[in-house]
This record gives structure tokens, sequence and C-alpha cells, in this order.
């Protein structure tokens, strides 16, 4: 009993001590200020990387702003995580007074490990490398991957980040990638199939939307360039329809082909042209027949005379 006692005098000796308080407290203020030191580090990292690409212009290595963005959101995050590893290197090793070599090796070791049974991971890293290093695709670029469609929000080496129209947010295994279709890369092309009614001419309705269609790029600019006429593309049972392509900027091929379509149907209305409308012929079994389906010869007679 008294041995017990002798023990727990001692420990709350050395717990109310002014040693184990001051060492403590001393720690306490390091590891303060080792993360405020990393934050202001990567603050002041984050300033000089966006001066560095704001002086893109005075730099004969010539980038396009959309790899400019992808580039400088991915050195940001590599500073961002290597001012935090060895921050907490420094708290380990300086404050705590731990064996860092010792763990160091032991990471190596269970990174070797986790390697051979992550293979996935290692797949999407690599991936994810030669998405950036060969420029496929770039953040604020709309792309269509892996049944997603939207815009690029970020790339990182794992995985990629996708806002759809819509809102929703997709976030894609680099490892998935395995074909892109980016939209953002060249200028679209806007098709418009106009459906006209078999009374009125093709040629002069062919006039009246190349007429609409000169206008078009100084209204509008989405589209690039003055809409071409193809011509009369199919026949259908109550129409012909007549195609209209036309050059737009990147992503705006949807937003062409909508103003394309409204400023067609006005000009056509004014000249007097309608949408066609289905066409339903009915016949009656009760309905009575008609004099020259009674005597159809008399009728021809007449009509020699």
């Amino acid at each position: 009993m008294e041995f017990l006692k002798e023990k727990w005098q001692s420990l709350w000796d050395y717990l109310t001590g002014v040693d184990l308080w001051i060492t403590v407290g001393s720690a306490f203020l390091n590891t303060i200020l080792i993360i405020i030191l990393a934050m202001l580090i990567i603050r002041f990292g984050n300033r000089v990387i966006e001066r560095v690409f704001e002086n893109r212009t005075h730099n004969p290595f010539r980038i396009t702003e959309r790899r400019e963005v992808t580039l400088k959101k991915l050195i940001q995050n590599t500073l961002k995580y290597t001012v935090y590893f060895i921050a907490l290197i420094m708290i380990l090793q300086g404050v705590l007074k731990l064996p860092i070599t010792s763990l160091l090796a032991g990471a190596g070791v269970a990174g070797l490990a986790i390697g051979f049974g992550a293979q996935s991971l290692v797949r999407d890293i690599i991936s994810g490398f030669f998405i950036i290093f060969e420029d496929q695709f770039s953040v604020g670029d709309y792309i269509f991957v892996s049944d997603a469609e939207g815009t690029v929000e970020e790339i990182g080496l794992r995985t990629t980040k996708i806002q759809s129209w819509t809102g929703e947010q997709h976030v894609i295994p680099n490892g998935n990638v395995t074909q892109v279709t980016n939209y953002s890369v060249h200028n679209g092309l806007a098709v418009v199939d106009v459906n006209i009614p078999y009374e009125n001419d093709a040629a002069m309705a062919e006039r009246l939307i190349e007429t609409v269609g000169k206008s078009l790029p100084d209204q509008y600019e989405e589209i690039v360039r003055v809409p071409e006429v193809i011509g009369v593309q199919t026949l259908e049972s109550s129409h012909y329809v007549i195609r209209v392509i036309a050059e737009t900027l990147p992503v705006y091929q949807w937003a062409g082909a909508r103003i394309m379509r409204k400023e067609i149907k006005e000009a056509l209305y004014k000249e007097g042209i309608d949408i066609p409308a289905p066409r339903l012929v009915m016949y009656s079994r009760n309905q009575e027949p008609t004099s020259m389906e009674i005597h159809p010869d008399k009728h021809i007679q007449e009509g020699e005379q």
C-alpha cells in the first residue's frame, strides 16, 4: 500500500511540476509557430505563383489560358502539400522528439505494400500525370468523358471533378478516363434543319434564309461566320427540309443553333411561310357516292364534247 502511495505521489508531483508544463507549453507554442509559418509560406508562394502567371505575356514561352489555369492550380496544390508535409516532419522530430528515420523507413515499406495492393490508385496517378502533361483537357473546358458531360472544375493527380450544366458534380478517377471529347479546343458547328411546306418554292426559301444569315454574325458574337445554306436535305410526307450550318465559338454550337432557329422562324413567318403541319386524309364507309362515281362514262363524254 505504501508503494502505491509513493508512486501516486511521484506521479502527482510530476504532473503538477513546473518543468512538465514548461515543456508542454514550449512544445505547444513551437507547434503553433510552425503551423503559422507554413500558412504564411503557402500564402506567399501562392502570390508569387499568381504574379508569375500574370506576367506570362512577357515570357517567350507562351501557354494558353486554359492550360495556365490548370498548371497554376496544380502548382499551388503541390506547394501546399509539400509545405504541410515538411511542417509535420518538423513537429514530429523537433517538437515531439520522435524518431523520424524509423518512421519514414516504416512508411516506405508500408507504401510499397500498399502500392502493390492498390494498383488502381497508381493507375489513377499515372493517368492524371499524362492528362496534365499532354494537355488533354484543362480547367474550364467543356468535355464528355466516362458518361459525364460538363465543365472541368479541378484536375488532380488522382481524380477529375466535372460540373454538369444542371449543377451536379462528377468526380471521376483519372484511371477511368479512356476517351475524352473536348468541346473547348476548336470552334463548334451549329446544324439547323428548317421544315418548309411543299407549297413554297425551295429557291425562294433558301434566298430568304441566306438573307437572314448575313446579319447574324454582327448581331450575335456566338456566331463567327455567316451561316451556309447546304440545300434540301430530306423530303418528308408534308414538307421538305433545308439544312443550314454555321461556325460558332467553342461550346456555343447549341446556343448558335437556337439563335438561328429563332431568327429564321421570324423571317419565314413575315414572308407568309408557315410551319408545315401533318396532313391526314380520312374516308368514311357511310359516305354517299358522288355523281362522278355513279356515272363516270357520262362525265367523260361531256368532257370530250
